[in-house]
């Protein structure tokens, strides 16, 4: 049986390379590292939230107020409508009285 002492070599150095980062990402240090970037995590989720909810408000004012719009311009052209039937009227009555 032979051995190969190149590829033990190279497996012998990743065991001892991971135990090492298993040690380095388990440190006190690296902890802080982790907290503070959660910490800023959370800070920028909590600004876009606000954010969501400020252009959630304001689509809805806008929402309200096109509607109101749009009502105010159905209740114009509705009065425009009556004002002209009502011309119409005046005109018909107008002219039957002439034919008498």
């Amino acid at each position: 049986m032979k051995c190969n002492w190149g590829k033990i070599g190279i497996f012998a150095g990743g065991l001892l390379f991971g135990t090492a980062g298993v040690k380095v990402l388990s440190s006190k240090d690296a902890k802080k590292v982790y907290t503070h970037t959660t910490a800023a995590a959370l800070r920028a989720k909590e600004t876009v939230m606000t954010t969501v909810t400020n252009v959630r408000e304001n689509c809805g004012d806008i929402l309200a107020d096109a509607k109101e719009i749009n009502e105010q311009r159905a209740a114009e052209a509705e009065q425009l409508i009556e004002d002209e039937a009502a011309k119409e009227e005046i005109i018909e009555d107008a002219a039957d009285d002439t034919e008498d």
